[in-house]
């Protein structure tokens, strides 16, 4: 494993959570009262675009898996139609999710969804750049052992701590604190926004670590 693929997979990382900043920055210069907590839904839409951006920017820029086949026109236009199909699928899947823990289930449908596609942006997103959509292929990264490249181990440290975060994010809501981001489902968009951040930032930093004790089959 050589240092200058894992400073490339740190620069990623951190143009990712710049357009996290980029989301919550640039646009109150052009709608006004425009923050996280007041305009939360469209801080959501906005951080989704940003993100999603800038991840398929990296993907076509670093391009850490290249395929030796040449594919076709056809076959490229079927590998991006699938991948939204993924996507929204995904989004519909954690909505349903979330109903069945306790969101509410026809009340606040938007912001439930919202979450949804967020949380599908953080961890559904950077899977199908990586890894296109194929299950085999994502479920042998998130199985034991079954990486073949810091990339693949980075998606999984991000995608758990997304997760994770959004789920810790749920605590604080039946607290009666009675403060606004306990309102749903911010405390939990902005969990697994921490969470994600966060992976982002520990995982170039574990692999780095333990860079000595980390092999792969492709190397």
């Amino acid at each position: 494993m050589k240092d200058t693929d894992i400073k490339r997979l740190l620069y990623t990382h951190l143009l990712c959570i710049f357009s996290i900043f980029l989301s919550t920055f640039i646009p109150s210069f052009f709608l006004d009262n425009f923050s996280i907590l007041e305009t939360h839904l469209t801080w959501l839409g906005i951080c989704s675009v940003f993100v999603t951006a800038v991840n398929l920017m990296l993907y076509l820029v670093v391009k850490p898996n290249v395929s030796s086949k040449r594919s076709s026109l056809s076959h490229k236009v079927t590998r991006v139609l699938k991948c939204c199909i993924y996507f929204l699928m995904s989004c519909f899947l954690l909505h349903v999710v979330f109903v069945l823990y306790g969101a509410p289930l026809t009340e606040l449908v938007l912001e439930t969804f919202l979450f949804a596609v967020i949380l599908s942006t953080y961890t559904t997103v950077p899977c199908l750049c990586l890894l296109g959509p194929n299950l085999r292929a994502w479920l042998r990264v998130f199985s034991r052992n079954g990486v073949t490249s810091i990339w693949e181990n980075s998606l999984q440290i991000t995608t758990i701590s997304s997760f994770v975060g959004a789920w810790l994010g749920a605590f604080p809501i039946p607290l009666d604190w009675e403060r606004p981001w306990q309102v749903w489902p911010i405390s939990c968009t902005l969990g697994a926004t921490f969470g994600y951040v966060a992976g982002l930032v520990i995982s170039p930093l574990w692999i780095y670590r333990n860079r000595k004790q980390l092999t792969y089959k492709n190397n």
